[in-house]
């Protein structure tokens, strides 16, 4: 992974998903407490704009309220300071146009739930380095 300390936001209404992913953020970021985790995304761009320093890689579930991962990510891309952030999708609902329709949002991954502990720090890395993420197992 990097050796700067990584931070990373993750927005996800589905308590297990939050517990699982939490978990294995944290086994990511070198403190805790650089891991932000919301249920919801009530007062997300209030929010966002708290958050310091700004994440390394922000996860949204696209099916969340009150607004969805895709006006999420408009917001976001709004904000210059997460301009160049990579945002990643987070679904258990993936099809071919599905995908199409993220892509063309604008977001720069997808990664389908269930997520897979095994492969997820490696798909972390891509992301980190730049490359494209869409993963679906």
């Amino acid at each position: 992974m990097s050796d700067k300390p990584l931070t990373f936001l993750y927005v996800e209404d589905d308590k297990m998903s939050r517990e699982v992913m939490g978990r294995m953020l944290q086994g990511l970021a070198s403190d805790p407490d650089r891991v932000t985790i919301w249920e919801d995304s009530n007062d997300f761009l209030d929010k966002v704009r708290k958050i310091q320093p700004v994440p390394d890689v922000v996860f949204l579930d696209v099916q969340i309220g009150p607004i969805d991962g895709f006006e999420m990510l408009k917001l976001l891309k709004q904000e210059p300071a997460y301009a160049k952030t990579p945002v990643i999708a987070m679904t258990a609902s993936v099809t071919v146009s599905e995908i199409e329709q993220l892509r063309t949002a604008g977001f720069d991954g997808l990664i389908a739930k269930p997520v897979r502990k095994r492969i997820f720090p490696e798909l972390v890395q891509k992301i980190l380095d730049g490359e494209d993420v869409w993963y679906v197992p």
